[in-house]
């Protein structure tokens, strides 16, 4: 039988997600969201190069956009076309060589996805961010809940079509997921984290 290498950089018990933020806005209400995204862009940038620095992995979790024959490179160019609406957004918030990459079908990051990357870097909990709150947040943030991850949601580093849905999906995040909802600045000092 063969040694299994694992594709693994380090281990660390709390891991970044990212979602839908690699977006191309190309979808009803898409302007609405990519308003309220622009100013998500600098505190999430922030956040991944704290999270470089304390040694947390970045994981990113995308939508294919229904191309089955999709891979990151791809998704990630077709949002970065000189046309794309999103072009801005996408260039402040590229993955780089150290990031992890993973494709998902539909909202949750764990439906049908190979996030089960979280075990093998030796995770617990998740801060998770990205597009939109009361959508694919919001589903992850259930399936964490249920995977018994602990869930932190920065609440500058998440979107939605407007500020009542953000707000209102927060709310439920924190009641029925068990989230922390904490400003990204104290994202990666809380004490649950780290024991």
């Amino acid at each position: 039988m063969k040694h299994v290498t694992r594709n693994v950089r380090q281990k660390s018990r709390v891991a970044l997600l990212l979602v839908d933020v690699i977006n191309h806005f190309e979808f009803s209400d898409g302007k609405n969201v990519l308003h309220r995204a622009l100013a998500i862009a600098p505190p999430l940038a922030r956040l991944k190069k704290r999270a470089r620095a304390a040694g947390v992995p970045t994981i990113y979790v995308n939508d294919n956009f229904s191309q089955w024959r999709s891979d990151a490179r791809k998704v990630l160019q077709y949002c970065l076309r000189p046309e794309a609406p999103g072009l801005h957004f996408v260039e402040q918030l590229q993955p780089d060589d150290d990031d992890y990459f993973v494709l998902k079908p539909m909202h949750s990051a764990f439906y049908q996805t190979p996030l089960d990357l979280l075990r093998e870097l030796g995770a617990s909990s998740i801060i998770l961010s990205g597009l939109a709150t009361n959508s694919c947040i919001l589903c992850t943030a259930h399936d964490a809940n249920m995977r018994h991850l602990q869930v932190i949601v920065p609440r500058d580093c998440c979107a939605a079509r407007t500020v009542r849905e953000h707000r209102q999906a927060l709310e439920h995040i924190r009641a029925m997921a068990d989230a922390k909802v904490v400003a990204s600045s104290s994202a990666l000092q809380l004490k649950t984290l780290h024991g």
